[in-house]
């Protein structure tokens, strides 16, 4: 597994190793012991799958707040698209920054999103699945937006000239400027 740091505190990039053949590939896309040994350490209880039909589809952003806060292990099933994750921690050094990565089938990426992030994403491909990992329960009580466009972010959604596809609920959600933040920065070991 390949981890790499992205600048923001507790938020990586994981690319699993791909072992393949004739047949195609094998891929060991979470390992709990082999994750510990970089610092990872999550008790995921909940697997979630969705696809979106056209490109210039955007879901989010969206978090849960505690107690029902959620980490997150994101990863492309099919097709491609643009994660993002948002630090809303009051008192992150990196709080209101935003990190987007490339994930698809190809490349195999993941983003490992800990508690106290908003995350969203765009579909570049029609037919992309997302397939995620997610360290609570769904609690629709304590589910919280931001919206995708929020001039204070300024998230470059690559959408190509793509009218975004969204859902009422997202195109309703609030500003960053106006979130009164559940979430407490806590120092991420390095």
């Amino acid at each position: 597994m390949h981890v790499e740091q992205t600048g923001i505190p507790g938020l990586l990039v994981l690319t699993p190793a791909r072992y393949g053949d004739a047949r195609g590939f094998f891929s060991e896309t979470w390992n709990r012991a082999r994750l510990a040994e970089h610092g990872i350490d999550v008790d995921f209880v909940q697997d979630n799958h969705s696809i979106s039909e056209r490109p210039g589809t955007v879901r989010g952003l969206h978090f849960q707040a505690p107690p029902h806060a959620q980490a997150k292990l994101v990863r492309c099933g099919r097709g491609r698209l643009f994660d993002v994750a948002v630090d809303i921690r009051r008192g992150s050094p990196t709080y209101g920054r935003w990190f987007g990565v490339d994930l698809s089938f190809e490349n195999g990426r993941q983003l490992m999103i800990p508690a106290g992030f908003a995350h969203g994403f765009a579909t570049r491909e029609p037919d992309t699945e997302i397939v995620y990992k997610c360290s609570d329960y769904y609690a629709p009580a304590t589910e919280g937006a931001l919206r995708y466009d929020d001039p204070g972010l300024g998230i470059d959604w690559g959408l190509g000239g793509l009218e975004p596809i969204l859902s009422e609920k997202d195109a309703a959600a609030g500003l960053l400027a106006d979130l009164e933040s559940p979430f407490t920065y806590e120092e991420v070991p390095a």
